[in-house]
């Protein structure tokens, strides 16, 4: 019985929102589609890299090596300077609301010296200007979305896997973007102040399709649940594209184009399905249960 209220909650849970995953890195093997670029100086000849395996762990999601990782070497031998070094996505079109999320850890034994780490957001996609004048450059990565460790302070950088998360904001509609992760260390290099080595891994972006909320605002389904017919009522009269039903798995079992008042379920199984309906306004989508 509690094995079957735990499934419940999790229906009831999941249905909040859908969501696509449209960009998704584990460093299992390092991406050739990324960029790295090492702009510290005196320049090292260290870069952005794949992980190794480590006495202090693995991945965050498991393999000895599935991370990205960059450490004090990006200065040159026996100097100190200022650490710049940076490893930028691919291009990949965000809108206001996508969630970008990532994972970030140094060793266990790597809090002191202080290292220090910037997610940066260029909204330019493939006409990005990648950093090459030196520590100082940003290029087009103008945009300052998480700093781990701002203050570069000792004993704060995490020395297990942080999740860190950034919401995209203030496009004015679907943009193509780059994501830059700059190793930032002032006073750094093998014989800085500042600076070891930090690794990262399980980097994604998010988007919300939909959410119940939207569809209780303009849109009732009754009787829920349902035997034989679903009433539709369109409460704020808004243009309807489509109304799908879909089943636990994704599967579009009913489809209608434009609004329609009624949808008959009697042939359909009993479970658990989902109402989508799309509107040039946004798509709201809710629970139906076939009984």
């Amino acid at each position: 019985m509690k094995i079957k209220l735990f499934s419940a909650l999790l229906v009831l849970v999941s249905m909040n929102s859908y969501s696509q995953t449209l960009l998704a890195e584990n460093f299992d093997t390092f991406p050739t589609t990324w960029t790295a670029t090492n702009q510290s100086q005196p320049v090292g000849v260290s870069n952005w890299q794949q992980g190794t395996t480590s006495p202090f762990g693995a991945g965050f999601n498991g393999g000895s090596t599935s991370y990205a990782r960059v450490n004090y070497n990006s200065v040159a031998a026996g100097m100190a300077g200022t650490i710049s070094n940076w490893l930028i996505s691919p291009s990949v079109s965000l809108v206001n609301g996508d969630v970008i999320k990532f994972y970030t850890r140094a060793g266990a034994n790597f809090s002191t010296p202080p290292d220090r780490l910037e997610f940066r957001l260029s909204t330019a996609g493939d006409a990005s200007v990648i950093p090459s004048t030196g520590s100082s450059d940003l290029g087009s990565f103008t945009t300052v979305g998480v700093t781990v460790n701002p203050n570069l302070a000792p004993n704060v950088y995490p020395v297990t896997w942080t999740e860190y998360t950034y919401t995209v904001t203030d496009l004015p509609n679907a943009t193509d973007c780059k994501l830059g992760f700059r190793y930032y260390v002032t006073n750094g290099g093998p014989t800085g102040a500042n600076g070891n080595a930090i690794w990262l891994d399980a980097i994604t972006i998010n988007r919300v399709l939909a959410t119940d909320t939207f569809f209780k605002s303009h849109f009732t389904a009754s009787p829920n649940p349902a035997s034989d017919v679903i009433n539709i009522s369109n409460n704020t009269d808004i243009a309807v594209n489509t109304i799908q039903l879909t089943d636990m798995n994704g599967r579009v079992v009913k489809e209608v184009k434009g609004m329609t008042n009624q949808i008959n379920v009697n042939e359909l199984n009993a479970g658990v399905y989902f109402l989508k309906i799309t509107t040039d306004q946004g798509t709201g989508t809710t629970k139906i249960i076939k009984k």
